[in-house]
Formats: C-alpha cells, sequence, structure tokens
C-alpha cells in the first residue's frame, strides 16, 4: 500500500492563543466528532510528531516497559480491527460506537499489561499522548481555511496513517462527506 505524509502544519496553526479554542458542544454529539475527525485528519502530522516526543522521553526511562506496551496494544489493537472485519456483532458495535470500541481496546490493554506489572509505561507512553491528542482535536476550533485545505487534501489523506486508521475504525468516509456537506453549505451562506 502507498502511504504518504499529510504536511506538517506550522506551530502557529497548530497551537496559537486561547481565542481558537472552544469547548465542544456535547449535546451534539456527530458536531463534536466531526471537529475530531477533522482535526485529526489535518493535524495527523503535528500530533504523530507529539506523541513520538513523548514515546522518546518515556523510551528512554524504561525502554522494555514501552516496548512491552507498544506490542500488547498493537497485538490487541490488530485482534479487534481483525475481529471487526470477520465477526458481525463487533463490526456492528465498531460502526455505531467507534469512541466506545477504542476505549474498549485501551481497557483490554491496560487489563493485559497490568498483569506484566506495566501499567505506568502504559499510562505515560501510550494513553497519555492518545490523550492529549483528543483533548487537542476536541478543542481546537477550524476555521474556513483549514477546512478548505482539508477538503482539498481529502482525496489524499486516505492514504495517510491516520486515513488507514479512520478507516479501520469505520470513521473517515462517512464523516469527511459530513464535513464536504457543512463546507458546501457554508460557502452558500
Amino acid at each position: 500500500m502507498d502511504m504518504e505524509l499529510a504536511p506538517l502544519r506550522q506551530w502557529d496553526d497548530f497551537f496559537p492563543g486561547v481565542d481558537r479554542f472552544a469547548k465542544p458542544d456535547f449535546s451534539d454529539l456527530a458536531k463534536w466528532n466531526n471537529r475530531m475527525i477533522s482535526n485529526l485528519m489535518y493535524y495527523q502530522t503535528n500530533y504523530f510528531a507529539a506523541a513520538l516526543v513523548v514515546f522518546l522521553i518515556v523510551g528512554f526511562l524504561n525502554p522494555f516497559g514501552l516496548f512491552l506496551g507498544g506490542t500488547v496494544v498493537t497485538l490487541v489493537f490488530a485482534g479487534s480491527v481483525w475481529a471487526g472485519e470477520n465477526k458481525a456483532f463487533i463490526k456492528s458495535f465498531k460502526r455505531k460506537n467507534p469512541t466506545l470500541f477504542v476505549i474498549c481496546v485501551m481497557v483490554t490493554s491496560y487489563f493485559l499489561l497490568s498483569l506484566c506489572g506495566g501499567v505506568m509505561i502504559f499510562i505515560f507512553g501510550i494513553t497519555f499522548p492518545l490523550l492529549l491528542i483528543m483533548i487537542h482535536a476536541s478543542l481546537r476550533l477550524r476555521n474556513i481555511k483549514n477546512k478548505l485545505e482539508n477538503k482539498i487534501e481529502g482525496v489524499g489523506l486516505k492514504k495517510t496513517p491516520m486515513g488507514i486508521i479512520m478507516d479501520l475504525l469505520d470513521q473517515q468516509e462517512e464523516k469527511m462527506n459530513k464535513i464536504q456537506d457543512f463546507i458546501e453549505s457554508k460557502l452558500k451562506e
């Protein structure tokens, strides 16, 4: 599979002052999910770079623990994706509850790592970067320029690492169509 990296966004676009962040509307979960998917796709290289910095710090402090934690999470995620593709019940659950599906993968990983004694490495090396990414993606507001650029790049985003992850979680295609409809409605106004 041909995979390409999305461009690294400038720091002042990725993390500007507090005026570009706002609490999501918890009553409209579809809109919040669209904001998260859009930000995850648009800032994916920035998110991978930030996670890599945390991984390197934790990996420097405890390389075996991070390797063990990463292996367990990867195996659980791969197993859940395989089960999601081959078992109708899990596939339906994953499609209807993608966030809950990811939480189940993380809880299962946590449980398996607690048996090995690598819980703290799991929390700081794997879960903490994911938590920071989810918080940023939830709170970061988008402007029209970013939305349009994301849509223009949308055709190629499916071949990026985040696009592949979103496909495995059954998220990208329908969410990108909703983003397109939203942008078109804003342009008509």
